[in-house]
This record gives structure tokens, sequence and C-alpha cells, in this order.
């Protein structure tokens, strides 16, 4: 089986561009801080604690993604890297105003992640004299309208753009911009460099038992019997493997399917033992989920909180709690969903621990309107407007400009963020300034 000719011979139409903002966390704090371009710097998780965005140059002196901020210091002081706090305000705004122009090039997208988007492209191809042109009339267009870098990778399946914008941000030469839809000659050496580890929808497992069968790279992959590899991985496994040969199999999914379940849990800025800390942490993290649920036009059925200590410090004493209970009636509403929270806290509650994290879940969400309504709860469920008034001040003013007042300000469990960048895009106070003459 040779997926160079699979990939001509196959029956689709379809064309697949993956748009991915280059080192996005970091390009999104350059964009308003010009003197960081060309800096090596590092931005950091929650608490500041390890690196889940390095820029090139951090990149070219080996330090790998996940790594400990306190790990990194004297190489940090050695080359001058700068650490920012991670800012995912700024970061959401970002993404979503990259997505607003790639809609002016087509509909048909899927927003796949923060930084990455599919576009199906083959209806408006006609339009620029080939794929490439398109490609870079993608990059100076969100470049110009947002000051962010992107490199856009082209196939005739999903996994090929994938693929194909992996390559991109390798080759100086490519412009950013590599098609391996109309350049069939180019699939196969692109599948023999191409580590199995580094195939989209290959994990760690996955990996390590192909890599132990002989299979090291996606041009083995491509070449394996459909047989073996239904047998070894299923059917996703198997779809994969046909992606690669340029089947597709996994179409555009430009209606996100709603969630079933929504958290919201953070690690604290330190150790906290009293309960009214913790009350104050559950109570925000309660009422953020609350909103994401009312963001979807969504209700949850029922709500479980957690509880822990660190588990990296061998040195405390281990605990973790968590608790849950069903609504009578599934809600959005805060007040309902912030008192079940408080009446499990008080549920599970133990002293003597030095606590670390905790959070809220929300489950079995629904659309709302859609659970039959309960003869007994139908008045206490009534909408008052509280809710909906809440949410049109902090779209209007930022998030968090109107709360319910449950949890106190400047609290030792609040995140860590002593490098923060200012949210330039989402408050007024935080807007750029520009001094002419």
């Amino acid at each position: 089986m040779n997926p160079h000719s699979q990939t001509t011979s196959s029956s689709s139409n379809s064309l697949f561009a993956l748009v991915d903002v280059n080192n996005f966390y970091v390009s999104c704090e350059r964009v308003f801080q010009p003197k960081l371009e060309d800096v090596p710097m590092v931005v950091l998780s929650n608490n500041d604690g390890c690196a889940v965005a390095r820029s090139a140059e951090v990149k070219a002196l080996g330090v790998k993604m996940g790594t400990p901020w306190f790990q990194m210091k004297d190489l940090a002081k050695k080359h001058g890297i700068l650490a920012q706090s991670s800012n995912y305000t700024l970061y959401g705004d970002m993404s979503s105003r990259v997505v607003q122009v790639l809609r002016t090039f087509t509909p048909n997208l899927e927003v796949y992640s923060i930084d990455e988007s599919f576009l199906q492209i083959e209806t408006v191809l006609k339009q620029y004299q080939d794929t490439i042109e398109l490609g870079q009339k993608i990059k100076e267009q969100v470049k110009d309208t947002t000051g962010l870098p992107v490199c856009v990778g082209i196939g005739a399946s999903k996994t090929l753009a994938k693929l194909a914008n992996r390559l991109a941000k390798k080759s100086h030469k490519a412009g950013g911009v590599i098609d391996l839809a109309h350049h069939p000659e180019w699939v196969e050496a692109a599948l023999r460099k191409t580590p199995i580890g580094d195939v989209w929808g290959v994990g760690r497992r996955w990996s390590q038992m192909l890599e132990e069968r002989g299979v090291v790279t996606a041009y083995d992959f491509a070449n394996a019997q459909d047989g073996w590899i239904r047998q070894k991985m299923g059917v996703v496994g198997l779809r994969t493997a046909h992606e690669l040969r340029g089947f597709v199999c996994h179409a555009l999914e430009d209606q996100p399917q709603p969630k079933q379940t929504t958290c919201c849990s953070r690690s604290f800025g330190a150790t906290i033992t009293h309960q009214s800390q913790v009350h104050d942490a559950v109570m925000q993290f309660a009422e953020r989920a609350a909103e994401k649920v009312r963001s979807a036009d969504q209700v949850a059925g029922a709500i479980q909180i957690f509880v822990r200590t660190d588990p990296f410090n061998p040195n405390a004493a281990q605990k973790s709690l968590s608790g849950s209970v069903s609504f009578a009636q599934p809600t959005s509403d805060a007040r309902t969903i912030t008192g079940a929270a408080t009446r499990i806290l008080e549920r599970i509650w133990r002293d003597g621990y030095a606590w670390k994290k905790a959070g809220i879940l929300l489950l079995d969400l629904s659309a709302k309107g859609a659970a039959p309504p309960s003869l007994f709860d139908a008045a206490a469920n009534l909408d008052d407007g509280l809710m909906t008034a809440m949410a049109q001040i902090n779209a209007k003013f930022g998030r968090g400009s109107i709360k319910l007042g449950l949890a106190g300000k400047d609290q030792d469990w609040r995140m860590k963020q002593d490098n923060l960048s200012p949210s330039f895009t989402t408050r007024w106070a935080d807007l750029a300034t520009v001094r002419v003459g």
C-alpha cells in the first residue's frame, strides 16, 4: 500500500486548511509589548508554575514544555529569559479576533483549539490563483488585523492538513504555507519525516505500542495493514491511517457539540487551612461555572465539589474531599448553585489539613428548557431577571464587574500571578496608549 497513490486516488474532493498561531501565548504578549520581540520568554501556568508556552529562542535553548519555572531560573539568568504569568482573558479575546478574520475567508470553519482552526476551502479556492495564494492571504490578513503570526497547512484530509502545518512551521523556505493536497509527490516524504508520536490522533500510549512493533513514522503507519491497525487500535486508529492516505474520515465540525459537564478549578497561590478561605474559593469557582453554563444556554442537573491537599508535598498530611448533590430542577442560577456548594462543603469539611486545590463540576448539562418542569418547583425556579442583568453588566464593563459578593478580595488562595500583563483588549484602563511627537 502506497500512501502517495492512495492520496491521489482519494474519492473525496474536500480540501482542508489548518491555521495555527505560532507560539500563541507568547505572540499575544508581544503584540502589545513590541519590546518583547526576539526576547527569550516563557508563559507560565497557573500560579506561575511551569512553562506552557515558549518562544523560539527558549525552544532553541532546549527548554521543554511543562518545565517548572524554578528549574530554569539559572538558565533564565544566564540567557535573560523573561517569564510572564498566563493571561487567559487576553488570549481568549485574541483567539476570537483571529476566528473573526478566518470567517471572512469561508463560513466552513471549525475552531479546534484556542490557537487552531480548520477551514474547508474547496468552495472558495476559485477566488484565488492557487492554495498558496490563499494561504498567504490568510497569513497577511491575520497579521494585519491582530498582529499575530500564523502558519497554514493544506491537505486532502484534516490529518494531512495538520501534518502540513507542522512542516510549515519548521520550513524556512515554505514561507509559512505548505500544500500537500496539490503536491502528492511531497506526501510520502512528509510522512517519512513525521515521527509516529507527532501524528494527530496518536497518543503516547499508542505511539509507544507502535514503536515497539517497528511502526516509527507516519509512513510506516499509513502502510500498515488495515486489519492489524483495527485489531490494535480499533476504528479510531483505522480512521487516522485512512486520513494519512488522503481519505476524509473526520468531517468539519462547524457546530461544537454541547458539553455534558463543565468545570472550574484552581490551585491556590498558597496552601490554606481555614474553612472560610476554602469557602471563598469554592464560591468564586461555583459562580464562574454557573456563568459558563448560562453563556452556553444550558442548565445543570447536579453539582460536585472537590478539595485536595498538595500531592507534591511529601511532608504534608494528604487528604481529598468530594461531595455532590442533584438539583430538584436543572438550573443555571448562580444563587442555587453556590447555595448547593456551600451545603456540600459544610458536609464534607475536615479540619487539620493544608489545602492546595479546589474545584466545581456542574454535571448532567442539558439545553435550557429541555427538561420538563416540576409542578412543585415551578414557582421556586421562576427567572427573576437577576442573572440576565448581571450578565449584561459584566458583558459591558468586563467579567467580575458585578458578583454575588460571596468571596472576599485579596485572599491567600487567589492564583499567584507575579508577572501578569495588562488585559489590553478587555479593560478600558489597560488600553495601550500612543504618544505622538
